[in-house]
């Protein structure tokens, strides 16, 4: 049998993902197992790419009560974007979602207003507000972590909180629990590298 695309530096490859040569002789002994991962999402170049479950047309009040129950923690600001009349969930919804991470931009340029437009060159579109709260249901804190995130921010129009102040939800990973927040969305609003930007890719299908 011929491995045509098996050259040396696929085999390097391979023996580095083994752990070097003790991982390749503990494999041929046995030892250690090979999986496919399980891992849901798939990241190319400073990009998160994920598929979300179908949306069931949970309202605000309805996320609240849900995330909560689960154990979840959803701030006071969150709770007034998800009680806003602007938080209009949709009903049978498959969002494909890319994340771009914080890395891709310097950290003077790490502003709402520039993070839109990288958005909008790379034809992503601006997600609904539910978003943030699937990602929270969906990903522990565990799996944000291994993105190399400490939050994902849904990058939808800003909502207003009760005193007037244009909002984003985000899903944060925090020692203090399992959280949905919100965050201001200001054009120049800045944010720090271990963030992520959470916009919808072309294809959503009812």
């Amino acid at each position: 049998m011929k491995y045509a695309s098996l050259d040396l530096g696929t085999i390097e490859a391979v023996v580095n993902k083994l752990g070097g040569m003790d991982g390749v002789q503990r494999f041929l002994r046995g030892e250690v197992e090979i999986r496919e991962s399980d891992r849901r999402w798939q990241e190319e170049n400073g990009v998160v790419f994920f598929s979300l479950p179908a949306t069931n047309g949970r309202t605000g009040e309805g996320w609240i009560e849900y995330l909560e129950s689960k154990g979840f923690q959803v701030s006071d600001y969150a709770k007034s974007v998800l009680r806003s009349p602007d938080f209009k969930p949709n009903d049978g919804v498959i969002y494909k979602i890319a994340v771009l991470k914080g890395m891709l931009f310097q950290d003077n340029d790490r502003i709402i207003s520039n993070i839109r437009a990288e958005a909008d060159r790379r034809k992503f579109l601006k997600p609904n507000a539910e978003v943030a709260c699937l990602i929270r249901d969906n990903f522990s804190d565990k799996e944000i972590e291994a993105m190399g995130l400490w939050w994902i921010v849904a990058m939808h129009e800003p909502i207003e909180d009760s005193d007037g102040d244009p909002l984003l939800l985000h899903a944060r990973r925090s020692v203090g629990g399992r959280w949905l927040r919100a965050a201001y969305g200001k054009p120049g609003d800045r944010w720090v590298r271990e963030s992520g930007f959470a916009f919808v890719l072309p294809q959503v299908s009812p």
